[in-house]
């Protein structure tokens, strides 16, 4: 009894701190605001590509599984710039969740809410944003005790206005718009408190990376990360009595 007793305090206690790390994990997202999503056909490409993110101040990426090579990438980004945030995309699949956290991702994204891939995270401890579309979409989510989850695709889907109206019956839940995100649009999502972070790939188009030309990366890096400290920054009331417009 009392080993059985022991060992349920230590599973609780487990539990508790993979939930930690996962929460630590997002907070590291929703401090970055931005999450370059990273289609790489080329392993030489992948850290050269990371450092270049993080000379530009983005110190995150999720690189897809698009490609037969993007679990290497992972891999390699995850072992040689330990200042990156590397999570794994298009997550479709319960084996490519556990391919990833072997690599070492930190996070697994997915363009739909699939159960056996949300469930399999939860048991690995991967943190898992799942796409959202519908509001049936993201009850799903919520049945599994997530609050963060991509919308996708997000312009296409009905952009930030669909965002602020499903925000309303849904308070708790976060979002990471993903789909039609650029530097035009950036900022107004991003002044929004329930975006968390936004995804997109205008910043590591697979014609840059293919040239290699890193130092236009780093720059359109930095100035993302620009757009989103600027639209974080709370705008002062007309009135003067120190309160802050939404």
């Amino acid at each position: 009894m009392r080993e059985t007793n022991a060992t349920n305090v230590t599973n609780a206690v487990n539990a508790v701190n993979v939930t930690n790390a996962m929460n630590v994990t997002l907070e590291q997202i929703q401090a970055v605001g931005v999450m370059p999503v990273i289609a790489i056909s080329d392993t030489e490409k992948a850290v050269p590509l990371a450092r270049a993110l993080a000379a530009g101040g983005i110190h995150c990426a999720e690189v897809t599984f698009r490609t037969e090579e993007g679990e290497e990438a992972i891999r390699r980004i995850a072992a040689e710039c330990p200042d990156i945030l590397v999570g794994a995309g298009t997550v479709l699949t319960v084996e490519q969740a556990d391919r990833a956290a072997r690599a070492g991702a930190k996070f697994a994204v997915s363009p739909g809410t699939n159960p056996k891939v949300v469930r399999r995270c939860a048991e690995i401890g991967l943190l898992i944003i799942p796409g959202c579309a519908t509001p049936s979409d993201m009850e799903q989510a919520m049945a599994f005790g997530l609050d963060t989850v991509k919308f996708f695709p997000a312009e296409q889907a009905g952009g930030l206005a669909y965002i602020k109206a499903v925000a309303a019956p849904y308070p708790k839940l976060r979002f990471v718009p993903t789909g039609g995100i650029n530097a035009g649009n950036l900022g107004r999502y991003m002044a929004f408190p329930k975006v968390v972070a936004c995804g997109g790939s205008w910043m590591v188009k697979k014609d840059l990376i293919e040239a290699g030309d890193f130092g236009e990366i780093t720059r359109l890096c930095r100035e993302a990360a620009r757009i989103v400290k600027e639209a974080r920054q709370p705008c002062p009331s007309p009135t003067g009595d120190g309160r802050f417009l939404e």
